[in-house]
């Protein structure tokens, strides 16, 4: 791992390449979906089944519905339980987010109203193939169903013919009919787009890898996406004298089994603790079955920083803006009012980021890539759209409309002060 230390005069460069050189990787790693997507948009259901060949050794696009229904039956009641559990508390954190319409009446009796819908037709991509999240299923669905989303489709890649059955058990949970045996940007323009055998959705949502982040971006304006990027994982993780190497370690870890191009990042005032989560990473690492994907993941993402106060951490935090961060500091009060930038933040030495990945409540599908500097996780908001309605009375056409035919006529816009005009009545 990179380590950096801030009394270094070249500390904000050297810190600046290291988040490009990732950032760069991924959106240099992006470049090969605009062709698939073509494929897709021209070819339909015989490109797609082309892909799913190629990438995922799967030749159905459409599971079997008593197929599911045996995967299902065959899961573990141990994992079915805690995928009930999950499931009651994040719709039960989610349910407290629904918004109420907004109806306002002005001196002039103009009447303005601000409605909120849901979105009629939502995809939620739930990684696949290789690894499997029943977890991504509830934090995709559950704010979609809170919204009131009529259909909602899951995309999720099979391999070799064969999905998941605790994604499955989870979309049943969530009331999911439609499910889509697919993965990758071929999947995401067959949502975006449409085929003979899938219907096109409004909107887009859900993690993947670098391929499907950008297949996103390149449908965007077709379909909506979140508004945010969802790609690679990260977590940047504060600590002092008081943490626990051993826990410290354990935590970058389970970052960095995610992906290769996940980012761990971790911060402290206390040089030796540094050194002995550096030596603990190096043995933990032997006891977990991705330790090949974790340990490229810390080789070239990961970076250990020397910041020498508080405030310093603070700013660099806001700076690198993480998707996951951990307060696993004794004062961590005093950092909440000055961290802005953050996906979410686990406050304390028992609050940890593989907890909010799973059944805490919150969302675990939050902005990566430095983009929580403007943007927020997935919501119930997401999935809702808004329309304003105005009612504009007599009195207050002929009041408000003067200072209207000023502001278009110094815009240059006599159209739109001539239409104002009209309706005021002549004195």
């Amino acid at each position: 791992m990179k380590t950096l230390n801030i009394k270094s005069k070249n500390f904000d460069k050297d810190l600046n390449k290291l988040l490009s050189f990732r950032k760069n990787k991924i959106q240099s790693n992006s470049v090969s979906v605009s062709s698939i997507i073509n494929d897709i948009k021209r070819n339909g259901d015989k490109a797609l089944l082309k892909y799913e060949k190629k990438f995922n050794k799967n030749n159905t696009i459409i599971p079997n519905p008593t197929k599911i229904s045996k995967l299902i039956k065959s899961l573990n009641k141990d994992v079915k339980k805690a995928i009930d559990v999950a499931y009651k508390r994040i719709y039960k954190f989610h349910s407290l987010q629904k918004f109420k319409d907004i109806s306002y009446i002005d001196k002039f009796k103009n009447k303005i109203d601000y409605k909120y819908f849901p979105i009629e037709s939502v995809a939620i991509y739930v990684p696949g193939s290789t690894a499997s999240y029943p977890s991504s299923v509830l934090m995709n669905a559950i704010p979609a169903m809170v919204a009131g989303v009529k259909r909602i489709v899951m995309i999720n890649p099979s391999y070799k013919g064969k999905q998941n059955p605790a994604v499955l058990y989870a979309a049943r949970k969530c009331k999911i009919k439609e499910i889509y045996s697919i993965g990758g940007p071929s999947a995401i323009a067959a949502a975006a787009y449409g085929t003979k055998k899938i219907l096109k959705v409004n909107k887009i949502v859900g993690p993947g890898n670098v391929f499907v982040a950008a297949a996103k971006k390149e449908v965007f304006g077709e379909v909506g996406i979140e508004g945010m990027t969802a790609g690679p994982s990260e977590v940047t993780i504060v600590c002092d004298k008081s943490s626990n190497p051993k826990w410290v370690a354990s935590d970058l870890i389970a970052q960095a089994e995610h992906d290769v191009l996940a980012q761990c990042i971790l911060i402290s005032k206390d040089k030796r603790l540094i050194e002995r989560v550096k030596v603990e990473i190096i043995d933990q690492l032997k006891d977990i079955p991705r330790s090949s994907v974790a340990r490229k993941s810390l080789i070239n993402n990961g970076i250990l920083i020397y910041i020498n106060s508080d405030k310093k951490i603070a700013d660099v935090v806001n700076k690198i803006a993480p998707e996951h961060l951990e307060l696993n500091v004794k004062n961590y009060k005093s950092f909440v009012s000055k961290i802005k930038n953050s996906g979410s933040i686990c406050l304390g030495k028992y609050a940890l980021m593989a907890m909010t990945d799973y059944n805490i409540g919150t969302n675990h599908i939050l902005p990566t890539n430095g983009s929580a500097k403007y943007s927020s996780g997935i919501s119930v908001n997401e999935f809702y759209k808004r329309i304003s309605y105005i009612n504009l009375s007599k009195k207050g056409i002929e009041s408000l409309g003067p200072s209207v035919i000023t502001l278009a006529n110094y815009e240059g816009l006599a159209g739109h002060a001539q239409s104002v005009k009209k309706r005021i009545r002549r004195k």
